[in-house]
Formats: structure tokens, C-alpha cells, sequence
């Protein structure tokens, strides 16, 4: 019963000053409303961040060339992977589920009159599944294929698209550096990730480019897929020892390879996300506190307005806590208020602006729950002190005010 009349009293209150009561609730609704919408936005970036990372494939080591020179001056990357080494990890370190050997060179692949340049890629079979590459149209190739050195060849959606348009290129003949490639099969789209685009990408047998296409001897990288997460930096150590014995590397120098770990990345790019959401979310709450203000500002005038009230309530024997009340519950309606609607609007924000932008945002109920507690908060914490003036004044000069 005490509640209900607490309710309708303040009610009442914001009733009677309507104007006043909107624009106090504004900073919160505001306030409220950017906190969910900018950590949203944040939690978008951290899906599209982790996504992109995974894409790449999971549980994975890969190692290449350190590198060269000396005096703190890097001449460029060492020369000194070769497929043996590949074959060595696979069969004498424990815990790998997968090894492909890669090298990369860029080259103009031409089809008629259209031509492109882009990145082509000598790999295995292997590296399709432990990189998540899916082939959306035709076939991988095959290891005879491999052993035979066939000039076989699979296109990145992107290159597909600039060669062949519209036009089914599985069956046709391409020229790449002046070789005849028949086109085998065409990628799944992954999404261009910024640093680079894996849809703009050509794949070869590994020993097809090698031989025929840059006549090389030596690979870019080997890519690891173990078998267990956790497994990761035992097999980085154990390959790191290997490498470092089939190399002849004398103890004490420093490796001629380098293992990105995924795993790291992973950490390094969670640590990173994690910063740029607290930021966003201290912004957001920037605006939240100066609704806050806005609240204690008006709760303030109407103390002064409503000192003759508090004064005849007090000499018919409302006690402090009463008055006390009576003015925090105001203050935490309107907070609570300007809450319920803020989330409205943040959600709204963020669900708008994924559907009108390309950006991903993704809303989290634990935002949500943080951003309308912290409304709540700000409500008894900026309209204690009005409550308690209120309170403390006395009735008798209460109802001498004019």
C-alpha cells in the first residue's frame, strides 16, 4: 500500500510539470540508448574480428622463413623451406592432423581478352580443408594430380568473376604465364579481410608451380593443423627443435624460422576487442551520467517548489525517511523510465543500423541488463541528494517559504 501511494504521488508529480519530467528523462533515454548500441556495435566487431580469424582455419601453426640480415637491418626472408621439411614434420612430430606445403607468387592469368593479376597459390589438397576453403563449383585436384605436376587450376570467386563474369568457368582454358590451365573448380566466397582478400586468389599443385610456373625451390610457408587446441605450443616447440636439427642450426643462434601461433593471434585480437568495447562503453556512459545530472538539476527544482508541501507533510508527522522516499522514488521512476526507453531506442539503433550498413552489430543481453541497472543506479545516486535536502528541511521555515 505505502508503494502504490509512493507511485501515484510521483506520478502525479511528473504529470503535473510534463515538459520538465521529458527533457530529465531525455539524457537518460539517451544516455541508455547509446551504452546498448555502442557495445553492439563493439560486440559486431568482435564477431566479424573472430570470424575472420577462424575462416582462416582452426588449431593451425604456421611456420616460415625467418628473417635475414643483420645489425638490426632485415635484407628480406630467408631461403630455406623445402617439402622435405613439410614431410619431416608430418611424420616425426606427435599431434598434427594435417600438413600443407605453399608457395605464393603473383601472376596474370589471362582468358580471351580479359586478363587479371592476382596471387597464385601452389598448394596440396590438404590446405583446402585446413585453411576452410569450399569449393562451390566443380573439383579439388586430386594427389596424382599433384605427382604429375597437371595444370590444373581453381579460382578465387573474385578472379572468376573478373576473367569469366557471369559465365560458368569450370571446363575453360586460362593462360597463366603463358600456360594452358584448364579451370577445375571456383572457391566458396569467404569476404575480402582487409589485410587480404582470400577470394582473389588462384590455386595450383604445389609441385605444378614449383616446376613449371616459377621454377623455385623452396616454399613460402607450411601450414599445421593439430589435432587438439591445447596442443599447440607443445607442437610449435617440437617443430621449432626439428626445423632447427634438419637445418644444422648451431646452438645459440637464433631460429631461421618463424611459427605464428594462432592461438595468440586469437588472444591478441580478443585483448584488442576487449579494449575498443570498454571504450565505446566508457563513451556511452559519458552521456548516461550527464542525464544523470540533468535528473539531480530537476529534482533540485522541485524541492524548492514543493517546500511548502514538504513542510505541511512534516507538522502533520511525515517523518525524514518519508520524505526522504518519496523524492529518491521519484527520481529512480524517471531513471527507470528514460531506461525502458532507451533500450528500445539502442536496440532499435543497432538492428537499423545492421540492416542499412554492411556492419554486423550484435546485441547481448548482458548489455542490456548492464546499461538498465547502471539507469537505475544513476537514479539513486543523483537523486539522493535533492531526497535528502528535502528531508532535512525544517518544517518550520518549510512553511514560512514563499
Amino acid at each position: 500500500m505505502y508503494l502504490l501511494v509512493l507511485f501515484k504521488v510521483a506520478i502525479y508529480s511528473l504529470i503535473a510539470n510534463k515538459l520538465r519530467s521529458f527533457l530529465a528523462v531525455l539524457g537518460v533515454i539517451i544516455g541508455v540508448g547509446a551504452v546498448i548500441a555502442m557495445l553492439a556495435i563493439a560486440a559486431g566487431a568482435q564477431s566479424q574480428v573472430m570470424n575472420s580469424i577462424s575462416s582462416m582455419g582452426t588449431n593451425l601453426l604456421t611456420v616460415r622463413p625467418a628473417q635475414r640480415g643483420s645489425g638490426g637491418v632485415m635484407s628480406g626472408t630467408e631461403q630455406n623451406l623445402t617439402v622435405e621439411d613439410a614431410q619431416a614434420i608430418l611424420a616425426e612430430v606427435p599431434g598434427i592432423e594435417q600438413v600443407a606445403p605453399v608457395v605464393q607468387n603473383r601472376a596474370q592469368i589471362k582468358y580471351f581478352d580479359n586478363n587479371t593479376g592476382t596471387s597464385i597459390m601452389g598448394v596440396t589438397v590438404t590446405y583446402f580443408p585446413l585453411r576452410n576453403f569450399e569449393i562451390e563449383k566443380g573439383r579439388v585436384f586430386t594427389d596424382g594430380e599433384e605427382q604429375r605436376m597437371a595444370r590444373a587450376i581453381i579460382l578465387g570467386p573474385v578472379t572468376a568473376e573478373n576473367l569469366f563474369g557471369t559465365e560458368d568457368p569450370v571446363g575453360a582454358t586460362v593462360k597463366v604465364n603463358g600456360i594452358n590451365f584448364e579451370v577445375i573448380g571456383v572457391t566458396k566466397a569467404k569476404g575480402d579481410q582487409g589485410w587480404f582478400n582470400p577470394d582473389d586468389n588462384a590455386f595450383v599443385p604445389y609441385t605444378t608451380a614449383m616446376k613449371q610456373l616459377f621454377g623455385i625451390e623452396y616454399l613460402r610457408e607450411i601450414s599445421i593443423k593439430c589435432s587438439e587446441a591445447d596442443e599447440l605450443t607443445t607442437v610449435q616447440e617440437a617443430v621449432i627443435a626439428l626445423i632447427r636439427k634438419r637445418h644444422r642450426t648451431e646452438p645459440g643462434a637464433p631460429d631461421d624460422i618463424e611459427i605464428r601461433n594462432q592461438a595468440d593471434l586469437l588472444t591478441t585480437a580478443t585483448e584488442v576487442t576487449r579494449t575498443f568495447t570498454i571504450l565505446l562503453g566508457a563513451v556511452a556512459s559519458i552521456s548516461l551520467l550527464v542525464g544523470g545530472i540533468g535528473i539531480m538539476n530537476i529534482m533540485l527544482v522541485t524541492v524548492t517548489e514543493r517546500t511548502r508541501e514538504i513542510g505541511i507533510r512534516k507538522a502533520i508527522g511525515a517523518k525524514d525517511r518519508d520524505i526522504l522516499r518519496q523524492f529518491l522514488f521519484e527520481a529512480i521512476l524517471m531513471s527507470a523510465l528514460g531506461g525502458m526507453i532507451g533500450i528500445g531506442a539502442g536496440v532499435g539503433a543497432a538492428k537499423t543500423l545492421s540492416a542499412l550498413t554492411s556492419f554486423t552489430t550484435v546485441l547481448e543481453t548482458q548489455s542490456i541488463v548492464m546499461a538498465m541497472v547502471f539507469s537505475a543506479s544513476v537514479g539513486i545516486f543523483f537523486g539522493y541528494y535533492p531526497a535528502r535536502r528535502a528531508a532535512k528541511l525544517n518544517p518550520i521555515d518549510a512553511l514560512r517559504y514563499e
